[in-house]
C-alpha cells in the first residue's frame, strides 16, 4: 500500500505501519511530499515520525480508532456495499433538521440515530443536517473541536457506522448534510504544526493563529481542506455541506478560499451525477456568498440566515441584550424586513457591533432558497448559560406561530432537533476533555462569560459534567404525551402544506408581501395565493384580509375564514394559513 504525508519543512520521515518502521523518500513530482510503500489492510495502524520525533497520526487520516492522539488506522472504502441507489435530493424544496449524534439518542450513536429515522420521514423533512462529525478528545462534545478533519469519531461508531447512517437514510429517501469545521482545529490532539505550516500568524481568529490559506505553503493546506470536503461528498455519499463560520476563514488571495472549494464540489457533482451543494454559516450578511462565481460571487448555494432567526426570537420573546437590541426596537418591522429583503442588517448601522454591517441582497439575482431560515439552532440553543429551548418559556401557541413563520416563509426552512414537539429537555454545552488544565479552563472561561451577563456562576452547568451531557438528550417518551403531541403534529401539517403548495416554495422573494399591526402584536403575509397570520398577542385580533374568497388550509385553534367583511378574527397566540380561491 503507497503511504503518503506533506511535510515540507523535514529532513526526514519514517513511516511506522502495524509495528514495522521504514524511511519515506521524497516524492520528486510533488515538492514537500514524502512517499513510501509498506503491507496494510483494512484496520493496519500507522502513523509518522518527522525527524525523527514522536509518531504522529495522519492529518489526512480516515480512522482514529483510540481517538486524536492515538494512531490512524487504514480504511478500505470499498467494503461498504450499498444497499441504496441514490441520485441525490437538491436544496431547493428542501425541509432541513439538523440532528446531533451525541445527544439524538441516548446511545449516541450514528446506529441509534439511523434507528429513530423514521421520525424524521413521518415529519416531512428531507434532509438530515449532522453536526460535525470529527475526532474530538473523550466521549461527548458539541464536535466543533475536531482534529482530523477526513476521519469519523469513533465513539458515534466510526465511519462505517455513517456509511450505515446514509445508506438508511438514503434508503428513506432522505439527504444527508454535513456540518464542517474549516476554520479552527481543536487544540487537543492537533499535531498539524508537526507536520507543516497548516496555521499561520498572518491573520489572528478567536481560537487564536488562523489557519493558513492565504501565506507561504497555503497551496497545499487549501488543497487539504478542499480533499477532505470531497470525501465527505464521495466517499460517504453525502449530498452537501454546512461551512462553519465562514467569516473566520482569514484569506486575501484573489480566488477566496470559498470560490475554488464551490468550484471544486461542482466539478464532482458533474462527476457522480448527483446534486452536491455548500451552506454557509456566515455573519458578514454579504450576498456575494451566494451569488454564482460567472456572477462575481463566490458559487456557494446557500447560508444560514440569522437575522430572520433574530427578529422572529425578539418578536416572540422579547429579549433585547446583545445582538437582539437592534432587532428589539421594532420585532415585527425586523420580521417584516427580512422575509421580504433577506437581511435585516444590510448596510444598516449595528449597535452590537458599533458600525455598519452587511450590504443589500438582490432579490432578482438571489431566490429566497438560497437562505436558511429557523426559529432554534444548536448556536442559539446550546449558546444560552442554560441551554434553554424556547419551549421552556413560551407557550404551545407561541410555538406554534414560530413554526409558522419558520415553515412558510420564502426561506429554506432549518429545525433544531426536538423543537418539532417543543421538547422540555434543555441542549447544554457540555464537553468531555481528557487535558485536566484543559477542562479547568474551558469550565472557568464559560461560567466567566456568562457572570458577565448577570448569570450566577453557580447556574452555570458544568460543562465536564457527564449530567450537562445526559440532560441534553432528547426525550423520546415526549411525543406521546400533551402538549408535545399536539405541537408534533402542527409541524407535520405546516411542512405537508409546504410540500403541497407550489407557493411556498416559490424562489422569488419580492413575491412576499407583508402587513402587520405593531400594537397589537399580529403579523401576516401574502406568498402568491397562501396567506399566513399569526397573533402573538395575547387577546383575539381582527386582521384585514379583503373580500376575495379564502379558505382555511390549517389553524392552530378553531378559526373561520373571513366573512363578507374581509376580517380574519384570530384568537390569541394562535396561527392560521389559509388560501385563495
Amino acid at each position: 500500500m503507497q503511504f503518503e504525508v506533506w511535510a515540507p519543512q523535514a529532513d526526514r520521515v519514517t513511516l511506522q505501519c502495524d509495528g514495522a518502521t521504514r524511511a519515506l523518500e521524497r516524492d520528486p513530482e510533488r515538492a514537500g511530499w514524502w512517499t513510501g510503500e509498506a503491507e496494510a489492510r483494512d484496520g493496519s495502524r500507522y502513523g509518522f515520525a518527522v525527524d525523527d520525533g514522536p509518531v504522529r497520526p495522519d492529518p489526512r487520516s480516515r480512522r482514529q480508532p483510540d481517538g486524536p492522539d492515538g494512531l490512524s488506522a487504514v480504511v478500505d472504502q470499498g467494503r461498504h456495499a450499498w444497499r441504496t441507489r441514490w441520485a441525490g435530493r437538491p436544496l431547493q424544496g428542501a425541509v432541513l433538521y439538523e440532528l446531533h449524534v451525541g445527544t439524538y439518542t441516548p446511545e449516541g450513536t450514528l446506529d441509534a440515530a439511523a434507528e429513530r429515522l423514521g421520525h424524521l420521514v413521518e415529519l416531512g423533512v428531507t434532509h438530515v443536517e449532522l453536526m460535525p462529525l470529527c475526532p474530538f478528545p473523550g466521549r461527548h462534545g458539541w464536535g466543533y473541536e475536531g482534529v482530523s478533519l477526513w476521519a469519523v469519531h469513533e465513539p458515534y461508531g466510526g465511519p462505517d457506522a455513517l456509511k450505515r447512517f446514509v445508506d438508511r437514510a438514503q434508503g428513506l429517501g432522505l439527504g444527508v448534510v454535513l456540518d464542517v469545521v474549516h476554520n479552527h482545529l481543536g487544540p487537543s490532539g492537533n499535531y498539524l504544526p508537526a507536520f507543516g505550516p497548516y496555521f499561520t500568524d498572518r491573520h489572528q481568529t478567536p481560537w487564536g493563529s488562523a489557519v493558513n490559506l492565504d501565506a507561504p505553503g497555503s497551496d497545499e493546506v487549501r488543497a487539504f481542506l478542499i480533499g477532505s470536503a470531497l470525501a465527505w461528498l464521495r466517499d460517504y455519499r453525502i449530498d452537501g455541506l454546512r461551512l462553519d463560520a465562514v467569516h473566520a476563514l482569514k484569506d486575501t488571495r484573489a480566488c477566496h478560499f470559498l470560490e475554488e472549494l464551490s468550484s471544486a464540489v461542482d466539478a464532482l457533482s458533474a462527476e457522480v451525477d448527483r446534486p452536491l451543494f455548500l451552506i454557509a454559516e456566515s455573519d458578514l450578511n454579504d450576498p456575494r456568498l451566494v451569488t454564482a462565481r460567472g456572477e462575481g460571487g463566490l458559487g456557494l448555494q446557500a447560508q444560514w440566515n440569522d437575522d430572520f432567526h433574530h427578529a422572529l426570537h425578539t418578536a416572540l420573546t422579547g429579549e433585547a441584550q446583545g445582538y437582539y437590541a437592534d432587532f428589539a426596537r421594532s420585532p415585527l418591522a425586523a420580521l417584516a424586513k427580512t422575509l421580504t429583503g433577506g437581511y435585516f442588517h444590510d448596510g444598516t448601522y449595528s449597535s452590537f457591533r458599533g458600525r455598519g454591517h452587511g450590504r443589500p441582497l438582490d432579490r432578482s439575482r438571489v431566490a429566497g432558497h438560497r437562505l436558511l431560515g429557523y426559529s432554534q439552532t444548536h448556536d442559539q440553543v446550546g449558546n444560552r448559560a442554560q441551554g434553554d429551548r424556547l419551549s421552556a418559556t413560551l407557550s404551545p401557541g407561541l410555538l406554534a406561530c414560530a413554526a409558522t413563520l419558520t415553515l412558510t416563509a420564502p426561506f429554506t426552512p432549518m429545525l433544531f432537533m426536538g423543537e418539532e414537539w417543543a421538547a422540555g429537555t434543555p441542549w447544554q454545552f457540555f464537553t468531555d476533555h481528557t487535558d485536566p488544565e484543559l477542562a479547568e479552563a474551558v469550565r472557568r472561561g464559560r461560567r466567566r462569560e456568562f457572570a458577565e451577563h448577570g448569570w450566577a456562576e453557580e447556574d452555570v452547568p458544568d460543562p465536564q459534567d457527564p449530567a450537562t451531557r445526559d440532560r441534553s438528550c432528547l426525550d423520546w417518551s415526549e411525543p406521546e404525551r400533551e402538549p408535545h403531541a399536539r405541537v408534533l403534529d402542527w409541524y407535520r401539517r405546516l411542512i405537508a402544506l409546504r410540500h403541497a403548495q407550489a407557493d411556498l416554495t416559490d424562489p422569488d422573494l419580492s413575491d412576499t408581501k407583508v402587513a402587520y399591526d405593531a400594537a397589537a402584536r399580529w403579523f401576516g403575509f401574502r406568498r402568491g395565493d397562501v396567506r399566513v397570520a399569526v397573533n402573538l398577542g395575547k387577546e383575539a385580533a381582527e386582521i384585514p384580509l379583503g373580500t376575495r374568497p379564502i379558505e382555511v388550509l390549517a389553524a392552530w385553534e378553531p378559526v373561520e375564514a373571513p366573512g363578507a367583511d374581509g376580517v380574519l378574527r384570530l384568537p390569541g397566540e394562535s396561527c392560521v394559513v389559509l388560501i385563495q380561491e
